[in-house]
């Protein structure tokens, strides 16, 4: 009779292990180090969760709305990405990364896909404008990253956007 004590034995340590193992994948996780680990993020005093154009801590840079399931740049856009251009041309040193983001309507690949499209337009304005395409990275977050969580036209209208990040001065 060792085998089913053998089994027995083997499954109460199977257990415990299979637990502790969800334990530490549930445990909260130690905060990144505020120190930017990615090659275009080189500038230790740049705190990824400060320097951007949503909070206004972004050397002046402001982001830049669109319309409802558009990538379109519309007049105000383009007063806005002149003046982020004419920001990026005095501070030569400046390199950004634009985030695109949509609102909460559409699937999560048509929204990446449109976050995409209004990152690389207004990428291609600052280009279009004398900004080195070197000093500007674009990335899409689609609808993950909201500036308002509200469900109605007011957040919607505040979530498709261009956000605009610092990565170095």
């Amino acid at each position: 009779m060792k085998t089913p004590n053998r089994i027995l034995t083997i499954l109460t340590a199977l257990s415990t292990t299979i637990a502790a193992i969800s334990m530490s994948a549930c445990a909260p996780k130690k905060p990144a180090a505020e120190t930017p680990s990615s090659p275009e993020a080189t500038s230790a005093d740049i705190s990824s969760d400060m320097a951007d154009s949503d909070s206004g801590k972004a050397m002046g840079l402001e982001t830049v709305h669109y319309a409802y399931d558009s990538s379109t740049l519309d007049a105000a856009a383009k007063k806005t990405l002149n003046a982020n251009a004419g920001i990026m041309k005095d501070k030569t040193n400046l390199k950004i990364q634009i985030e695109g983001h949509t609102d909460e309507r559409g699937g999560i690949q048509y929204n990446i896909a449109l976050g995409e499209r209004r990152a690389n337009a207004a990428k291609a304005f600052l280009v279009d404008h004398g900004v080195a395409a070197d000093r500007v990275t674009t990335i899409s977050y689609g609808k993950e990253k909201p500036v308002d969580q509200g469900h109605d036209d007011s957040a919607w209208s505040k979530n498709r956007r261009a956000n605009f990040r610092v990565t170095e001065k």
